[in-house]
C-alpha cells in the first residue's frame, strides 16, 4: 500500500525552476507525499480525481488496456517528471493509468493549486503546453506508424526513436540503457513478445545490434533510419 512520507524538495523540477525558493517551498506545503512499491497502481484511467503528480523519486509507467486486456504502454517517467495534468485542466476523467515501475515517491498537487500556478506564472503555464504540444506530435507519429508500418517495422521504429533519445556519437552509433525488455518493447508498438525477440535476433545477426554488459549498441544509426523510412516513403 502507499504510505505517507516526508516531503521532498521541488527546487530540481524543470517545470519549477524559475519560481522563486519561498513560492517553491509554498507549493511543497499544498502537496501531498506518498510512496509506492514497485507494480502499484497510482491512478486508475477514468477515475475522476484531478490531482496532479510529480515524480519526485523512481519511476512510473502511464498506460491505457485495450478490452482484451493487452497493455499499450504510452510513456514512461523518471524524478522530475510529472502526470495528471489533462485531467486538471478539462476535469474530465483520467484519459490512462499509471503504476510504478520501481520504488517511486509522488507529489500530488490539488488542481486548484495547478491551475492557480498557471494563470500566474506564464512561463509555467508554456512549459505545460510544449509538453502537450509533445505528446500530440508523438501521438500523431504513433497513429502513423501503427497505420503505415507492419509489427517488424515497427520494432525498428521504436529502437530507433530509444536511439535517438540516447543520442549518438560521432560515428552514428547509440547505446540504449538500460537494455529494452521485449514485453515493453511490445506494449509500445502493439505486438508480441515475440515478434520482437525475433526482430532483434535479425538485427543482431545484421550487426545492427550489439547487447554489451550495460547496454544495447545501435552500430549505425543511419542504416536504422534507412530501414523505418524506405517503408515510411512507400
Amino acid at each position: 500500500m502507499s504510505a505517507e512520507v516526508e516531503h521532498k524538495g521541488f527546487k530540481d523540477f524543470p517545470l519549477f525552476r524559475k519560481l522563486a525558493p519561498a513560492e517553491v517551498e509554498q507549493l511543497e506545503k499544498l502537496c501531498r507525499f506518498k510512496r509506492y512499491k514497485s507494480q502499484e497502481q497510482i491512478i486508475d484511467r477514468q477515475s475522476e480525481s484531478r490531482e496532479v503528480f510529480f515524480v519526485v523519486s523512481g519511476r512510473v509507467r502511464i498506460v491505457i488496456y485495450s478490452l482484451s486486456g493487452r497493455e499499450i504502454t504510452l510513456d514512461d517517467l523518471c524524478a522530475g517528471g510529472y502526470f495528471g495534468e489533462l485531467a486538471a485542466l478539462d476535469s474530465e476523467p483520467r484519459s490512462a493509468s499509471v503504476m510504478a515501475l520501481e520504488d517511486t515517491v509522488t507529489a500530488s498537487m490539488p488542481h486548484e493549486t495547478f491551475l492557480n500556478v498557471l494563470d500566474r506564472h506564464p512561463e509555467v503555464a508554456r512549459n505545460v503546453m510544449l509538453r502537450l504540444t509533445a505528446i500530440i506530435r508523438q501521438a500523431t507519429e504513433r497513429i502513423m506508424d501503427l497505420s503505415t508500418l507492419g509489427a517488424n517495422n515497427r520494432v525498428h521504429a521504436e529502437i530507433l526513436r530509444q536511439a535517438r533519445l540516447a543520442g549518438e556519437d560521432e560515428d552514428g552509433r547509440a547505446w540504449i540503457a538500460p537494455i529494452p525488455v521485449h514485453s515493453d518493447v511490445a506494449s509500445r508498438v502493439s505486438t508480441t513478445r515475440e515478434t520482437v525477440a525475433r526482430v532483434f535476433s535479425d538485427l543482431t545477426k545484421s550487426g545492427l545490434l550489439v547487447r554489451e554488459k550495460d547496454a544495447l549498441l545501435v552500430t549505425d544509426l543511419f542504416r536504422l533510419e534507412d530501414l523505418v523510412e524506405e517503408v515510411r516513403g512507400e
